[in-house]
């Protein structure tokens, strides 16, 4: 996706199971879709915790915060539990959506290449258009920079 565009319709599982549409996630002035590659490794732990921990501030911008991976529903309410997550995770275990937001692609591991998911975060107002991304991003620290950001 590039900056302008707008999200195609969808409809993934939360962790709770129930099928979700940016519709029904998306804050007043939009949505904050951050994705990861995988629940409960150190990265994504961390990653996934700050934007717990800032989500008032960004819901007070006007923006709701969801997480997206190809990992199961099973999974997601695992990561949930165990990290008191308090926003909808995901599931897009075929990796169509991810795909799409361009999160999904060829990956470099300490030399070895391979297909996964491209730590990224897409923000995007309330109609579905794409207004800022954030591509390859460190986890640490990452929610804060993209609080600072749509703060101002």
């Amino acid at each position: 996706m590039e900056i302008g565009d707008k999200l195609k319709a969808f409809k993934r599982p939360d962790q709770s199971g129930d099928d979700r549409s940016f519709k029904e996630l998306s804050g007043e002035k939009g949505l904050i879709l951050y994705a990861y590659p995988r629940d409960n490794t150190p990265g994504c732990s961390t990653e996934a915790q700050d934007f717990r921990d800032r989500l008032e501030d960004f819901k007070a911008l006007g923006y709701e915060v969801v997480g997206i991976s190809k990992d199961s529903v099973k999974s997601h309410c695992n990561f949930t539990d165990k990290f008191e997550l308090t926003f909808p995770l995901l599931s897009d275990p075929e990796t169509t959506l991810l795909a799409e937001l361009g999160a999904w692609g060829e990956k470099k591991n300490y030399g070895k290449v391979s297909m996964g998911t491209i730590r990224s975060t897409f923000v995007f107002d309330a109609k579905g258009v794409l207004l800022k991304q954030f591509k390859n991003v460190r986890a640490k620290g990452h929610a804060e920079r993209v609080y600072k950001d749509l703060a101002g």
